[in-house]
């Protein structure tokens, strides 16, 4: 695929969590991909796998928001495989707290396939709203 169908692609899955709605981001997420979480806090790990990130990763974030998690992007940087997007997320926590974290992603595609996104963020933010990721999910 063109820098531009993978821009296309990504552009797709945020206009999705804008809507909290659509399977494109599962429908093309590679079975072997990884989701890097950077940083220095409890979140902070390598996701591996298809299974890891749906239900580990984000079915743990979704046990804690209140709504489907929304993410929405501004920004899009598109060169071969890789798309930077710069993002906000538009969250309240099941307890009434807002998580509106600051993003930058850095994806990877791979013919139509999502092989990996790396996330920069406000770790000390998420420890903060969301608390330590539990060890037993990890």
């Amino acid at each position: 695929m063109s820098a531009e169908a993978n821009k296309k692609l990504i552009q797709q899955i945020f206009t999705d969590s804008a809507n909290r709605s659509g399977t494109t981001f599962i429908d093309h997420l590679a079975d072997d991909a990884t989701w890097v979480q950077t940083g220095q806090c409890s979140w902070s790990r390598t996701f591996s796998g298809k299974d890891e990130i749906t239900n580990g990763l984000f079915g743990y974030l979704r046990s804690l928001l209140a709504n489907r998690p929304r993410t929405l992007a501004f920004n899009f940087i598109a060169e071969g495989e890789y798309v930077v997007v710069e993002a906000r997320g538009d969250n309240v926590t099941k307890s009434g707290e807002r998580y509106n974290n600051e993003y930058c992603f850095v994806w990877r595609v791979q013919n139509g396939k999502i092989k990996q996104i790396k996330e920069y963020c406000d770790s000390a933010l998420v420890e903060r709203v969301l608390g330590r990721f539990p060890a037993a999910a990890a």
